[in-house]
C-alpha cells in the first residue's frame, strides 16, 4: 500500500514538474497578448485560442476531422510499420536479404516526404490512396532499422542455443530473436507512430478536403490564425497521446529490463 502510494506521488510529482514549462509560456503568452507586445493577430492569446477550441468541439468540426486524420495515420502506420517490422527481421536475420535490399532500402529511407509527395499526388491522385501510402513511407524506416538493428544486437549464444535446441527458422525468430528484439522494436513503434503524424500533416497539406491538415490550410488561406493554432495543438496532443499509449505498453512488456532512469 505504503509503495502504491509512493509511485503516484511521484507521477504527480513528475506531472506537475513537466507542466511547470508549458503552464510558465502560456502566462507568459497572455501577458504579452495582453500588453500588446505581440500581435494578436498573427499571434493570438491562448484565451483566443481556447474560446476557438470550444467553438470547434461545440459544431463537431474537431471532433469529425480528428477522427478521419487519426483513422489515415493508424491505417498508414498498420501498413508502413508491419513491412517495415517484417523486412527489417529478414535483413536482419539474412546476409544475402541485407546485401540484396539495405542499400537500396538506405537509399529511400533519406527521401524527405516533401520531395516524394507531389510524385504520390501524380501517380495517386488526391484520393486516400497517395496519403496513406505517403504515411506508409514514413512509417516503414524506422520500423525496419530498429527491427534489424535489434535482430543483429542478439547475443550469438542465444541462437547456438536455439541450434542445440533444434529450432526451426520460424521458430528462432517468433520464440528467440523478437522476444529479445522488443526494446529496439519498441523504440522503431514510437518514432514510426511519431513520423506517420509527420507524413500525415505533409499529405492533408497537400491537398485534402477533410482532416486537421484540412482544417490548417483553409484557416491559412483565410487568415483564421486561432484555428491554425488549434489545428497545431492538437496534432502535437494527439502525437503525445500515442506515444505515451506506446511507453505504457513498453513498461509492461518489458519490465524485466533493468536499466539506468537518469540521475539528478
Amino acid at each position: 500500500m505504503q509503495g502504491t502510494r509512493y509511485r503516484l506521488s511521484g507521477r504527480m510529482t513528475n506531472a506537475l514538474v513537466g507542466a511547470l514549462l508549458p503552464l510558465t509560456v502560456l502566462a507568459v503568452w497572455q501577458l504579452s497578448a495582453a500588453y500588446g507586445l505581440v500581435n494578436a493577430v498573427l499571434v493570438p492569446p491562448p484565451a483566443e485560442i481556447a474560446r476557438e477550441f470550444g467553438r470547434m468541439i461545440a459544431s463537431g468540426e474537431l471532433q469529425h476531422n480528428l477522427a478521419i486524420s487519426t483513422g489515415r495515420a493508424m491505417l498508414g502506420f498498420l501498413i508502413g510499420g508491419a513491412l517495415g517490422l517484417a523486412a527489417g527481421v529478414w535483413v536482419g536475420f539474412s546476409l544475402r536479404a541485407e546485401r540484396l535490399l539495405d542499400p537500396s532500402l538506405q537509399l529511400l529511407r533519406t527521401l524527405p516526404h516533401l520531395a516524394v509527395a507531389p510524385l504520390f499526388i501524380l501517380w495517386f491522385g488526391f484520393g486516400e490512396t497517395s496519403k496513406l501510402l505517403l504515411i506508409a513511407k514514413g512509417a516503414f524506416f524506422p520500423l525496419y532499422v530498429n527491427a534489424f538493428l535489434g535482430v543483429r544486437s542478439v547475443d550469438r549464444n542465444l541462437i547456438d542455443v536455439a541450434r542445440v535446441l533444434q529450432f526451426s527458422r520460424w521458430e528462432t525468430v517468433t520464440r528467440l530473436i523478437i522476444p529479445a528484439s522488443l526494446p529496439s522494436l519498441f523504440l522503431g513503434v514510437r518514432l514510426s507512430v511519431a513520423v506517420s503524424w509527420l507524413g500525415l500533416v505533409v499529405a492533408e497539406l497537400m491537398g485534402s478536403s477533410s482532416g486537421l491538415g484540412y482544417i490548417i490550410n483553409d484557416a491559412r488561406s483565410f487568415s483564421l490564425t486561432s484555428v491554425v493554432f488549434v489545428g497545431i495543438i492538437v496534432f502535437a496532443a494527439v502525437g503525445k497521446v500515442t506515444d505515451e499509449i506506446v511507453k505504457l505498453l513498453e513498461r509492461r512488456l518489458l519490465r524485466w529490463q533493468h536499466t539506468m532512469r537518469g540521475a539528478d
